[in-house]
Formats: structure tokens, C-alpha cells, sequence
């Protein structure tokens, strides 16, 4: 749930930095070699609204197991990161990655190629738990069982009476003397 609130605070902080600074996206998505110009703007546009959905819905419903926000997060994760790779890759001099507009700007770097790792990470589903264990015995296992035999049998020594033949003694039973 923390993970999902400080999620939240930065997709939103990053989608509030890219409106604020709209004019500049498409400039800033052309530096990664993929999109020029006007084309730049659609990209821009689905990236803004992606880290805006995902983002309010991290901060608003933190313990929400709806699968619709995870998705939009991991698609806006994807094309950050795969726009990120491919412009380092090919050695691109990108001067600022764009993530928060033009504030708190860094160009690409390794840095920046850990931190969009850093965001696939929760991205990625969950590793599969394991079946839980259960009992194998040990001491205790082996002492309820020795009780369990002794409450059958009557105590040591004495036969076993099966629980349905076990009969049940109440204080209003008279009790035979001998002579009477």
C-alpha cells in the first residue's frame, strides 16, 4: 500500500509537470528519435493522461485490487522505458528524459535507465508463493498423539473402548452395593 501511495505521488507529479509545461512535450519526445513534430503530440498526450489515471487512482484507492489502473501503469512504464533503451542505445544526446516536463530535468543517462527499471519492477506480476507447509510431526505432532491414544484406551494399560460403546456416568446413577 506505501508502495502504491509513493506511486501515486510521483505519476502525478509527473503528469502535473508534463501539463504545465505541454508546449515543450513534443519537443522533448522528438529528442528520443521516434516521433517528430506534431506526430510527437499524441504520444504525449496518452503518456500525460496514462500517469494521470494511474496515479490519482494509486492515491485515491491504495488497496484497490482493480486490475485497470496496474495495466495503465504498466503500459505508461513500458513506453518510458522502452523510448529510454532505444534512444541510449543508439547513443541519441537526449538532453532532458521529459519525465516531469521540463522541471526537475536530467538527461538520459544511466540513471534514468535504472529508475524506469525501478518502475518495471512493480510492474511486473508477483513470483508464486509457494504451497503453504504443513505439519510433518515432530515433538508436539507426537505428544497430542500419544494423548489422543490414552484418552481412547482409558489410560496406559487399560483396552481401548471405541468412543460410541465409551458409557457416560452421571451422578444420578445409583450405585450397587454389595448386599442390597
Amino acid at each position: 500500500m506505501v508502495l502504491r501511495i509513493v506511486l501515486g505521488t510521483v505519476y502525478t507529479a509527473m503528469a502535473v509537470g508534463q501539463i504545465a509545461s505541454f508546449g515543450h512535450m513534443p519537443r522533448i519526445l522528438s529528442a528520443y528519435g521516434l516521433v517528430t513534430g506534431g506526430t510527437a503530440t499524441t504520444p504525449a498526450v496518452a503518456l500525460i493522461a496514462g500517469e494521470l489515471v494511474c496515479g490519482i487512482w494509486f492515491l485515491a484507492r491504495p488497496r484497490s485490487k482493480a486490475l485497470a489502473p496496474v495495466w495503465v501503469y504498466t503500459g505508461v512504464s513500458v513506453v518510458w522505458s522502452l523510448l529510454a533503451v532505444q534512444a541510449y542505445a543508439r547513443g541519441l544526446p537526449v538532453g532532458n528524459c521529459g519525465c516531469f516536463g521540463i522541471y526537475l530535468s536530467q538527461h538520459l543517462s544511466w540513471f534514468v535507465l535504472l529508475q524506469d527499471a525501478l518502475t518495471l519492477l512493480y510492474a511486473a506480476p508477483p513470483a508464486p508463493r509457494p504451497p503453504p507447509r504443513t505439519s510433518t510431526g515432530g515433538r508436539r505432532a507426537a505428544m497430542s498423539a500419544s494423548r489422543d491414544r490414552s484418552a481412547l484406551s482409558g489410560g496406559p494399560g487399560r483396552p481401548a473402548v471405541p468412543p460410541h460403546l465409551r458409557r457416560k456416568r452421571t451422578t444420578s446413577q445409583a450405585v450397587a452395593l454389595p448386599g442390597d
